[in-house]
């Protein structure tokens, strides 16, 4: 992804930028921050790069007609919930709400690839006691060895919780949640999509929110992947021979996944 959305030194940078401001901002909507960042540094110095992407990607893509007022209705729909589900919670002390407004708002405030959201996710299940680390961390290891987004491993989150609701209602308001909010602003913005991306700014801006996701992506990647999985010098080892087999080898995903874990079992074992 790096190569791909970072191909120059102004790409590379932003990228940098946004790893810098994740590593002080601590705020919930950090993410936002720098993708608002990003795309202020793609508007300043990516005009000029990417105009010819533009327009390879336009010849390829087929126009899906969605009319105005149904884009206004799902952007509405979208604001009423990522407002209104907090205030609700507030007066209805409910579990299955704070559970759907918990994973609504995870899926809410990301911009990227699936991995980016594992911080919210994170912050919403293992640090508020209803998912323990070691599911968490399992739970993600098996969403990588199977097809599909990785958004799909809120419906592990939410089969596993602690407490009411889990299992199939758990999982479906889960699910539901951190689905909801990406399909009402595609809704949203589908009727002036082609319009916007044919336009030289938001080429440019666009490059540079891509080029921040890359900088997210990163710091996905190290928190909490690699602080809360890599804790010994074994631990380490077995992620490196888990990337080279990925890597070098093109091991199936689901095999890795597989032998890690049994060398995970046998590190146990001697302990």
């Amino acid at each position: 992804m790096a190569r791909r959305l970072c191909p120059d030194q102004r790409r590379a940078a932003i990228a940098l930028i946004a790893i810098g401001v994740l590593s002080i901002l601590t705020t919930v909507y950090a993410q936002l921050i720098v993708i608002a960042l990003g795309a202020m540094l793609g508007l300043a110095f990516c005009q000029t790069t990417t105009l010819s992407d533009t327009s390879r990607v336009s010849r390829h893509t087929h126009e899906i007609r969605v009319s105005r007022t149904v884009g206004a209705v799902a952007l509405i729909l979208f604001c009423v919930l990522l407002f209104g589900l907090p205030a609700l919670v507030r007066f209805h002390a409910g579990q299955a709400l704070e559970v759907f407004n918990a994973f609504y708002r995870s899926g809410a405030l990301v911009f990227g690839g699936g991995h980016v959201v594992l911080p919210l996710l994170q912050q919403q299940t293992v640090e508020a006691g209803l998912v323990s680390p070691n599911d968490f961390l399992a739970g993600y290891g098996a969403a990588q060895a199977v097809p599909g987004p990785l958004f799909t491993f809120a419906a592990f989150l939410g089969w596993m919780m602690t407490e009411a609701p889990n299992h199939w209602t758990g999982a479906l308001l889960a699910t539901v949640g951190i689905f909801l909010p990406g399909l009402l602003l595609v809704l949203a913005a589908l009727p002036y999509w082609q319009a916007l991306r044919a336009h030289p700014s938001m080429a440019a801006l666009l490059a540079g929110v891509n080029a921040a996701v890359v900088g997210l992506l990163a710091t996905a990647l190290y928190s909490p992947v690699w602080t809360s999985a890599v804790l010994s010098k074994l631990d380490f080892a077995i992620a490196a021979i888990g990337f080279f087999l990925l890597t070098r080898w093109r091991i199936p995903p689901l095999a890795v996944v597989a032998l890690c874990a049994l060398a995970g079992i046998a590190e146990a074992t001697l302990h």
